[in-house]
């Protein structure tokens, strides 16, 4: 008999423990598939970006066939982003990304012309409204990374979450912030 409070105190201790690690498993799992989920958003939109451009290309080059070399630029930054793998990969390629569509843009205003296509004011448009679906996939993303990162870093988590086969996720930072301080112009 009087063994038998301390073996309820020890049952109780590892019954504590299990729902600990029961609540923090659940909870790591869940922010571990918001982020999957917020990256599958990001990529859609990259795609979607991605997939403007040759038509975007295509209603300069009417206008500007000789601007061969920014051309190039673009389909390269845009096989670039196609072939991302993860955050990191995706910053290079968004660095670049934009960057060409500095280049193709600054392009495009020497063309009166194009200003006044409706086929290229559509792809404008289309262009912007998937550049700001890209910037509010990046923030859920991050948003996203943040709260997994911190829940795999405090106490007690920070215990068991690798042992458990969580890690931290990277941002998504663009490698070089000059390149995107300002963004393309596309208003004409």
């Amino acid at each position: 008999m009087d063994f038998l409070i301390p073996l309820l105190i020890v049952i109780a201790i590892v019954v504590i423990i299990g729902i600990v690690l029961w609540a923090t498993y659940n909870a790591l799992v869940t922010l571990n598939v918001r982020v999957d989920e917020a990256w599958s958003d990001i990529t859609v939109q990259l795609k979607r970006r991605a997939d403007l451009l040759p038509n975007l290309i295509e209603a300069v080059k009417g206008y500007a066939a000789h601007e061969k070399g920014v051309f190039e630029a673009v389909t390269k930054a845009r096989a670039e982003t196609l072939s991302v793998s993860g955050p990191a990969d995706a910053a290079v390629a968004e660095g670049h990304m934009q960057a060409a569509l500095k280049s193709l843009f600054a392009v495009a205003e020497a063309y009166p012309e194009l200003h006044a296509s409706q086929n290229f004011l559509h792809l404008q448009g289309e262009l912007v409204d998937t550049e700001d679906k890209i910037q509010a996939a990046r923030r859920f993303y991050n948003g996203g990374v943040r709260e997994l990162n911190t829940k795999i870093q405090i106490f007690p988590n920070n215990m068991f979450a690798k042992q458990l086969g969580f890690h931290n996720r990277d941002f998504f930072d663009v490698a070089d912030a000059a390149a995107i301080a300002e963004p393309p112009r596309v208003q004409f």
